[in-house]
């Protein structure tokens, strides 16, 4: 009986042992094992997961992940459930997930999918917090899930050498006095965001130790939208267009645009696609792309 009792106590402490608690937005969530079964409805999660050597199941929107995040690659057994407001819940139930994990304008989703699987909601992007630090601590909530800490933390160091190698290509590139830079994303040939203060190309661009040449206020996703005549006050510094712009050969070759003084002066590159509202290793492609993108515009 005291050898049975033993055996139990052990038991229980290997099972208490392997119990993984997670901390979202909401508050603490406890896991029995790792989840195996993972669906998500955001890119940046998507992101972070294949980051730390997850496939997901299932997720929201492939095709649009492919044209606009691009990086990291997306396996190809992973399964396309809709949209990432509208996903369909009939064929989500039907994979019998382990965990659904969602972030920023998803919230509205959680009694639905709480029917279907324990839910996980990050609010990534928050004009209150540091969107940069705050996509790091959600990788870290991550890997502690999926029981990849370690991984985790060699990723995240091995960025931040990636981005002293990138500084100094751009140091030598520019004789020793790194430019002024923008990065905009355009809307329409004459709407466009700038990227300012807590988005993702501000956190990239400053572990380049650049500044930016048109400073813009703390948002919620670290953009402010302007008309293309405002990019006229850009007159000393470097302006970094975000691909996909559907509109481009009509914008670049449109009399207003070509009389920028930034155009002008040659002081303008376009950088090739990379998700600018994504997790933490989004600010290496990030870095990465606009280190590319700069390398092209002669001192």
């Amino acid at each position: 009986m005291i050898k049975a009792l033993g055996f139990l106590a052990v038991f229980l402490c290997s099972i208490n042992a392997l119990a993984i608690t997670v901390t979202d937005s909401r508050g603490e969530h406890h896991f029995e094992r790792v989840p195996e079964r993972v669906v998500t409805l955001s890119w940046s999660i998507v992101e972070s997961l294949i980051e730390l050597g997850i496939t997901p199941l299932a997720m929201a929107d492939i095709d649009g992940y492919k044209k606009w995040v691009v990086r990291p690659a997306l396996p190809e057994t992973v399964i396309d459930i809709g949209t990432r407001e509208e996903p369909n819940i009939e064929r989500l139930a039907e994979l019998r997930p382990d965990v659904i994990i969602i972030s920023n304008g998803q919230s509205d989703l959680i009694g639905k999918l709480e029917k279907v699987a324990p839910v996980l909601f990050f609010d990534a992007f928050n004009k209150d917090h540091n969107n940069y630090q705050a996509s790091r601590q959600i990788f870290l909530e991550l890997a502690v899930l999926f029981h990849r800490v370690a991984l985790a933390n060699g990723r995240v160091a091995s960025m931040e050498a990636r981005f002293a190698e990138l500084k100094a290509a751009l140091l030598r590139h520019f004789g020793g006095e790194l430019p002024k830079v923008t990065c905009v994303r355009f809307n329409t040939t004459a709407v466009l965001w700038v990227y300012g203060d807590n988005s993702m190309p501000h956190y990239a661009l400053e572990a380049l130790g650049l500044e930016p040449a048109f400073p813009q206020p703390a948002t919620q996703w670290g953009v402010v939208q302007k008309k293309l005549t405002d990019l006229a006050q850009i007159r000393d510094g470097i302006v970094l267009s975000i691909e996909p712009f559907d509109q481009a050969e009509a914008l670049f070759s449109a009399p207003l645009w070509k009389a920028m003084p930034f155009v002008r002066a040659n002081r303008f590159a376009s950088v090739r696609s990379t998700w600018t509202y994504g997790g933490p290793l989004s600010i290496q492609y990030l870095a990465e792309s606009i280190t590319e993108a700069l390398l092209t515009i002669k001192p």
